[in-house]
Parts: structure tokens; C-alpha cells; sequence
């Protein structure tokens, strides 16, 4: 079996929100608007936080899983790629974390 990947979870994304609300819950998510698909990621960032801090490492992971699916989402609504987000990471790469945050504005 192939290894499963980012780039393989932001592909079903994109196909998802193309299906109908009643099929896909991308795309009823989506559909629910910017402001709800930050909720759900908000919310799924805390409980991935209270899972590390009080659950064992599956609970982690599931958690994460939920996480990574929500940010794809909200990336799809607001047309941003995977691709996007790892060129920003690549140019962070060039500097140490400390002078990358001390330049932004």
C-alpha cells in the first residue's frame, strides 16, 4: 500500500468539494461559509492541545488527523494550496526561526 500524504489528503479535499452538500461534508463545511471552517479548525486545534496534554498518543494522532483535514478545508474555501504553504515554509527555511519571526512586520 502507498504511502498516504498531504498532498494525497488536500487531492480528496478538493475532489469532495466538489460533490454535492448532501454527499460530502467538505463540501456542506464549505458551503457553511469562512467563519464556520475557522470555527471547526479552532476547534479542533484545542482539542488536539487538551489531547497532548491528557490523552495518550492515539488520541494525539486522531486529533492531528482531525486538525490537518480541518486546515485543508479551510485552505480549499479560501483557494489557498498545499503548495502555497510549503513555498512559505521553504523561504522560512533560509534564516533561523528567531530572525524569521523578529522580520516579520
Amino acid at each position: 500500500m502507498a504511502k498516504f500524504t498531504l498532498s494525497d489528503l488536500e487531492k480528496r479535499v478538493q475532489q469532495r468539494a466538489q460533490d454535492s452538500a448532501t454527499e460530502s461534508y467538505t463540501r456542506s463545511l464549505i458551503d457553511k461559509g469562512l467563519a464556520h471552517c475557522g470555527k471547526k479548525l479552532n476547534e479542533e486545534a484545542f482539542e488536539t492541545a487538551v489531547a497532548a496534554l491528557q490523552e495518550d498518543n492515539d488520541r494525539v494522532i486522531a486529533e492531528s488527523a482531525d486538525l490537518l483535514y480541518h486546515l485543508m478545508v479551510l485552505w480549499q474555501a479560501r483557494g489557498v494550496t498545499l503548495a502555497q504553504v510549503e513555498a512559505e515554509l521553504e523561504k522560512r527555511t533560509a534564516q533561523s526561526g528567531h530572525q524569521e519571526k523578529a522580520s516579520r512586520s
